[in-house]
């Protein structure tokens, strides 16, 4: 089984928000409204889309997903 993991290029994210208003159950705002991964960024079964659909929607591209079996 693959699992997905996000990540967030803390140095890159602008604080847009586009994350967290896709995947709420991925991402959150830190203080200052950067994105902040939720937990261990591990994609839960059915957020999959939504992880993708962050990434794509990033305009700093500051959001990767790792796969790993």
């Amino acid at each position: 089984m693959i699992s997905l993991r996000v990540k967030i290029d803390e140095a890159s994210c602008e604080g847009h928000g586009r994350c967290y208003a896709l995947a709420p159950a991925l991402f959150e705002p830190d203080e200052i409204g950067n994105a902040s991964v939720l937990g261990d960024g591990i994609v839960p079964a059915g957020e999959e889309d939504r992880a993708r659909r962050a990434v794509a929607n990033c305009p700093e591209h500051a959001i990767t997903i790792d796969a790993s079996t």
